[in-house]
C-alpha cells in the first residue's frame, strides 16, 4: 500500500521524457536522437502539453548559463565554467554548484576584454562520432559510500580529456552526500537520502532551462558512478521526473519550466553503474542469504544471537525473493527450502549459480595463459573533473575470525576508501599484483581454486567450468566482510545509517524486517549470548523519524531503490520515466554487498517494458572496484554511450 505522502503526490504523476521532447522542442539544437530527423521520442510524443511538478523559483533567470562567460583552456581546446549554480535556494554552498566543460571545435568564441569568452555554437562541427546537434552530455556521480561530492572550483582538464576528445560534454555537478554538514556561514544543511539524488537531478534541469547555450541541447545525458555512486547513478536512471522527489527539488529552488513555460525534464538516457550499492530496504537480508548464512565467526558464530538473527534474516530474503516474482526468460523465479543452506534451493538460487559460473566462463574466454591475478581498486576522485569531500567511510570490520577461503580481491565496505594508487586517467583503475603466481594454464588456475576443496569442474575440451554450488563459491571467493545487519548496523555505524538520519539526528535504524524480527524473536533472541533489549525499541523507533520535509523514513527508502520505481509488483511502478539504456559492472568478489542486490536490478530492468537494453556482466577475480572484463572503464563507458546513440538513429 501507498504512504500518505505518496497518496499526497501520486496525482501529480510524473512526465515522460517523451512528453518533454514534445513541449520543449522548439528552439533546442538537438532534441532529436544522437542525430537530426530520427527521434523516435519525437515521433511517439504526446500532443498535450505536460505539467510542471513545480515552480520555478523567483531568481529563475539567474541560474541560466550564460554564453559570454566561458574561460578557455588552450593546452587542451576545453571552453568550460565552474560555480554555476543550479538552484535558486541552494542549502550546502559547497556542493550546489557545477561545472560544464566542453570540447572547442563545438564553439564559435570571441575574446572578451576580461578574458573570458563569448560562445556561438558552431552547428557544422563534428567531434569524434558526435556533432554539435548531436553531442550527450557525461555526468560522473562520484560518491562512493554515498558521500558529497564537491563542486568544482578551480579548472583542471585532468581525467576529462577522453570524454571530450570522443565529443562528449562534460558535466561536473556537486551534490551533499550521507552526512549532515555546515556552511562557513555557520548555517547547517541536512544530508542523506533523498538529497544527493536531488542535487544531481536540480543539475540537470539546470543544465534544461539553458539547453540552447549547450551543444547538444543537454537532451541526451548519461550518468555514470561506482559504489554508492554506482547506485545513485542507477537512482537518477530509474527516477526521471518521480512526483515523490518534486518537494524537495522545490524546496532548494529547482527549475521545473524553461524559458518559454514548458516542463523541463530530468529524465536520462542512460545510467552506467559501477557495483551499485543499492536496495537497502532488502540489502542487509540478501547479504545473510548469500555470504552470512556460510560464515560461523565473530556475529555469526554458534551461540550468539546474532547468529540465529542472520538465519532469520536470509529467510526473510526468500520472502522477500517470492513476493517480488522476478522473472527471466518468461519464467517466475523462486526460492525454495532445502539444498545447501537457508532457502538454498528453486529457479531463483538456480539462476545465481548460472551467473556466477557465467562469470567464471566468460573469465576463461577473456583471459589469455600464462596469467598473473592482479588487483584492481577503484580510488575515490577517480572520475575528473572534481572530487569526493573525503568524508570519512563509516562502519567497521566485521568481528571474529578471519574467514577461510581465498580472500575477495578488494575487501573494502561501500563507503571504505580502497587501496591502490590514484587512477591514471578518468574512471581508470591502477593494478597492483595482489597475488605473485603466474598460472600457465586454464588447468592450473582451476587447481588453485580447488586446492581447499574440489568445488569448481572443469572441462578443457570447451574451455568451461561448473561450480558445486553458491556455498562454495561464497567461501572461496565471496567472504563476508561485515557482520550480521551489514547497513543497519546494531551500533548504527554503517554509510547507510547516516544516508537515512535526519538534519537534526545524523544517523538512525532503517531495516524495517530487522526491526520486525526483534520484536517477533525478542524472547528468542534473549537466551542466547550478547543480547541486548534496547535494539528492540531502538530499531521501532528509528523508523517512525521523519526528515525536515516530514517524510518517513519508508518513504525515503522508496526514493532510494530503482527496483521501488522499476519493478512491476511495486507501487512506484509508472510513476518515473526509467531510462531506456543501462551498464551494469561489478566484482562478482566484493564482500561489499550480496550479488543478488545487481541480479534484480538487472531482472527488473530487463523486463520494464521502457527499457531498451540492459548491459550486464559481474566480472570474476575483481573484487568492489570499475570492474570491467576487459578493457578500461572509461574507454568502455564512452564507447557505450557511442554505441546507445548510434541505435538510437
Amino acid at each position: 500500500m501507498r504512504s500518505e505522502t505518496e497518496r499526497n503526490i501520486h496525482a501529480a504523476q510524473s512526465m515522460s521524457r517523451r512528453t518533454f521532447a514534445a513541449g520543449a522542442g522548439a528552439g533546442l539544437l538537438a532534441l532529436t536522437a544522437c542525430s537530426e530527423g530520427t527521434s523516435q521520442t519525437a515521433e511517439t510524443a504526446s500532443e498535450e502539453t505536460p505539467a510542471a511538478l513545480g515552480q520555478n523559483p523567483d531568481n529563475a533567470e539567474s541560474l541560466a548559463i550564460s554564453q559570454d562567460s566561458w574561460s578557455y583552456g588552450a593546452d587542451n581546446d576545453i571552453y568550460y565554467q565552474i560555480g554555476l549554480p543550479y538552484c535558486g535556494n541552494p542549502e550546502a554552498d559547497a556542493y550546489e554548484s557545477m561545472g560544464i566543460y566542453v570540447p572547442g571545435a563545438y564553439f564559435k568564441a570571441t575574446k572578451n576584454e576580461d578574458g573570458t569568452y563569448s560562445c556561438t555554437i558552431d552547428e557544422s562541427a563534428t567531434v569524434g562520432s558526435f556533432t554539435a546537434a548531436t553531442a550527450p552530455v557525461a555526468i560522473p556521480i562520484n560518491t562512493a559510500g554515498y558521500s558529497a561530492q564537491d563542486a568544482p572550483t578551480a579548472y583542471s582538464a585532468q581525467g576529462l580529456t577522453d570524454y571530450l576528445e570522443a565529443g562528449l560534454i562534460y558535466v561536473y555537478p556537486g551534490a551533499r552526500g550521507r552526512n549532515n554538514g555546515t556552511n562557513d556561514d555557520g548555517t547547517s544543511f541536512a544530508g542523506g537520502a533523498p538529497w544527493g539524488v536531488t542535487d544531481f537531478k536540480a543539475a540537470i534541469r539546470a543544465l534544461r532551462y539553458s539547453a540552447s547555450a549547450i551543444p547538444g541541447g543537454a537532451e541526451h545525458i548519461y550518468t555514470f558512478g561506482h559504489s554508492g555512486g554506482g547506485a545513485q547513478s542507477s537512482l537518477v536512471g530509474a527516477t526521471g521526473d518521480a512526483a515523490l522527489y518534486a518537494p524537495y527539488l522545490e524546496h532548494i529552488g529547482a527549475l521545473f519550466t524553461d524559458k518559454d513555460g514548458n516542463a523541463l525534464s530530468d529524465a536520462i538516457d542512460g545510467a552506467m553503474c559501477w557495483c551499485p550499492i543499492t536496495s537497502l530496504d532488502i540489502a542487509d537480508e540478501a547479504y545473510e542469504w548469500m555470504m552470512g548464512q556460510f560464515e560461523t565467526s565473530g556475529t555469526r558464530a554458534d551461540g550468539t544471537w546474532t547468529k540465529q538473527l542472520s538465519s532469520d534474516m536470509a529467510g526473510k530474503f526468500a520472502d522477500y525473493v517470492n513476493s517480488m516474482a522476478f522473472t527471466k526468460d518468461g519464467e517466475t523465479l523462486e526460492l525454495q527450502e532445502g539444498g545447501e543452506g537457508t532457502y538454498t534451493s528453486g529457479s531463483y538460487y538456480e539462476m545465481v549459480v548460472s551467473a556466477i559460473e557465467g562469470s567464471l566462463n566468460n573469465f576463461l574466454a577473456d583471459t589469455e595463459f600464462p596469467y598473473t591475478p592482479s588487483d584492481e581498486t577503484m580510488a575515490d576522485g577517480g572520475f575528473g573533473g572534481g572530487a569526493p569531500s573525503g568524508e570519512a567511510p563509516s562502519g567497521s570490520a566485521p568481528s571474529g575470525d578471519a574467514p577461510t577461503g581465498a580472500a575477495p580481491s578488494d575487501n573494502g565496505s561501500s563507503g571504505s576508501a580502497p587501496t591502490g594508487a590514484a587512477p591514471t586517467a578518468a574512471g581508470s583503475t591502477s593494478s597492483a599484483s595482489s597475488d605473485s603466481t603466474t598460472y600457465e594454464t586454464a588447468e592450473d588456475y582451476i587447481a588453485s581454486l580447488n586446492e581447499d576443496t574440489s568445488w569448481v569442474s572443469y572441462d578443457s575440451s570447451t574451455n568451461t567450468a561448473m561450480i558445486s554450488g553458491m556455498g562454495d563459491f561464497v567461501t572461496h571467493c565471496k567472504a563476508a566482510t561485515k557482520d550480521a545487519g551489514a547497513f543497519d548496523e546494531l551500533d548504527r555505524g554503517a554509510a547507510e545509517n547516516y544516508l537515512f538520519g535526519t538534519g537534526t539526528t545524523d544517523n538512525l535504524h532503517f531495516d524495517k524486517i530487522m526491526a520486525e524480527l526483534l520484536d517477533e524473536n525478542e524472547d528468542v533472541y534473549a537466551k542466547l549470548s550478547d543480547f541486548d533489549e534496547s535494539y528492540v525499541s531502538a530499531y521501532a523507533g528509528d523508523l517512525e523519524s521523519t526528515d525536515d520535509l516530514g517524510t518517513v523514513s519508508a518513504d525515503r527508502q522508496n526514493m532510494y531503490d530503482p527496483l521501488y520505481f522499476a519493478a512491476k509488483s511495486l507501487d512506484g511502478y509508472g510513476t518515473s520515466t526509467i531510462c531506456p539504456h543501462w551498464r551494469i559492472r561489478t566484482g562478482i568478489e566484493q564482500g561489499d554487498t550480496s550479488l543478488t542486490t545487481e541480479l534484480d536490478l538487472a531482472l527488473v530492468l530487463e523486463e520494464n517494458p521502457d527499457v531498451q537494453d540492459v548491459d550486464f556482466a559481474t566480472v570474476w577475480g575483481k573484487g568492489h572496484t570499475t570492474a570491467e572484463r576487459t578493457g578500461s572503464a572509461a574507454t568502455n563507458f564512452i564507447s557505450w554511450v557511442e554505441s546507445c546513440c548510434k541505435a538510437a538513429q
